[in-house]
């Protein structure tokens, strides 16, 4: 990943996908957010974002991101801000994204680019946060930004910001857009969603007895294009949803694996081969960078 300067000013930084390999919800928090456990696995491939140093403390952003978002709305925007507060920053920034990651998906799009905003611009203009600091002002923005930001893949508990690390093995993974967006508010007044499962633990994940997600039985019922992606998929594999979005996936162990069954799927389908990471190449990016 190049992040040198080029001649007009940009600098360019991958913003990774995600996907959640499992996902439970334990309980109902006394704030109201739910309590859940999930694995999340970084992929080699996502979102670029581009940034350029502005002198007069302003902080635009170049160009379309998310359709409908406004730009005083956007992630990318808001993080830009949120870092330039907490270190007193005279300097600004333009910011623009290449949106790769499809929205409503599940696959982290919008907290990857906010992620990705935060670490790179406490490079570019040497506010010096360290990583936890960075952590925190990220979980401000959304609860899956953190392990972005960590770049790591990672075991999650409580909203998805306890992390522990994990190593885990190569793999590439065929991944669906299936084209629908449910708000997850909607997802989690559903009275069909399974909200007191049993804690799992590593080792249960590690042995594979634990895959699924609390999700993927409601948005089956509710949206037929997922279960018509679903369907498919499970012809060629062990389909599984990922986080709250509409997103699905089948992991293989090779890339000719998973070529062979992305040639197998309809070819109207939204369908795309890609590696998981062992670790971010956000990270990658800012040790070249350094």
């Amino acid at each position: 990943m190049n992040t040198v300067v080029d001649a007009a000013g940009w600098s360019y930084w991958p913003a990774p996908a995600k996907l959640n390999l499992f996902l439970h919800i334990t309980g109902r928090r006394p704030d109201g957010y739910h309590e859940l456990q999930t694995v999340f696995r970084l992929l080699d491939w996502g979102d670029r974002i581009g940034l350029r140093l502005r002198a007069d403390g302003q902080v635009r952003r170049e160009g379309p991101s998310v359709p409908g978002v406004a730009e005083a709305d956007d992630l990318v925007v808001r993080a830009a801000k949120s870092l330039k507060d907490a270190s007193n920053c005279a300097e600004g920034v333009d910011i623009c994204v290449d949106k790769r990651i499809p929205a409503g998906g599940g696959f982290g799009g919008g907290s990857s680019d906010a992620a990705t905003v935060l670490v790179a611009l406490n490079a570019l203009w040497k506010t010096g946060l360290d990583e936890d600091a960075l952590a925190a002002l990220g979980l401000r923005l959304g609860a899956d930004v953190p392990v972005f930001l960590r770049g790591r893949n990672a075991w999650a508990e409580g909203v998805g910001e306890r992390l522990v690390p994990l190593d885990l093995p190569p793999a590439w993974y065929l991944l669906v857009d299936p084209g629908v967006h449910v708000p997850t508010a909607e997802l989690f007044r559903s009275p069909d969603l399974t909200r007191d499962a049993a804690p799992a633990k590593i080792a249960d994940f590690a042995s594979g007895t634990i895959l699924g997600n609390a999700f993927e039985p409601v948005l089956r019922c509710r949206e037929p294009a997922v279960e018509a992606v679903f369907q498919a998929l499970s012809r060629v594999g062990r389909a599984r949803l990922t986080g709250s979005g509409s997103g699905c996936f089948v992991e293989f162990a090779t890339r000719a694996a998973a070529e062979h069954a992305l040639a197998e799927l309809p070819d109207q389908l939204r369908a795309r081969v890609v590696a998981g990471a062992a670790r971010s190449p956000l990270l990658e990016a800012l040790e070249a960078m350094q």
